[in-house]
């Protein structure tokens, strides 16, 4: 959730920023950020689970961390393959369709 945060954090409320932020990077409990934002327990719990779904649903419809997470791990391989010497036309061939793929 909290790289779903960074990346769709902006596109939140102020209250739903708010309530993220200290619930997943503070860690605060419910109670504690109620008293913080002056609203109920259930009214934290109901703006986290919004803010929740709303970030999900961006991250269905953009896939940027899905992306950014692949890209990541298509990286890591790229270097493994330069550190060990061991690199095929093969697999050089499906790196690079699987990076054609997410571009």
């Amino acid at each position: 959730m909290a790289l779903l945060y960074d990346y769709y954090g902006d596109l939140l409320t102020e209250k739903q920023k708010d309530v993220i932020d200290l619930y997943y990077n503070e860690d605060l409990s419910l109670a504690e950020i109620a008293e913080h934002s002056g609203i109920t327990r259930q009214g934290v719990h109901d703006s986290i689970r919004r803010a929740e779904q709303v970030m999900r649903e961006f991250e269905d419809k953009l896939g940027l961390v899905r992306k950014s997470v692949r890209l990541s791990k298509i990286a890591d391989e790229l270097d493994n393959m330069l550190e060990t010497g061991i690199v095929s036309a093969k697999k050089l061939e499906e790196v690079s369709a699987e990076l054609r793929g997410l571009l």
